[in-house]
């Protein structure tokens, strides 16, 4: 559910993870940790989790 969300707010509100982080006061490493151990990496290219 967490990538669900995150990628959404990534792809319909916000130019990159900082600025969404920056935005909703979120924790930028926690996010990154949380979904590198469900198996994804964000790649800033496509300002995506895959």
């Amino acid at each position: 559910m967490l990538l669900s969300v995150v990628n959404t707010k990534l792809r319909d509100c916000y130019p990159s993870l900082d600025a969404m982080c920056d935005d909703m006061g979120e924790d930028r490493q926690d996010i990154i940790i949380r979904l590198r151990s469900a198996g994804f990496e964000y790649d800033a290219e496509s300002n995506r989790f895959v």
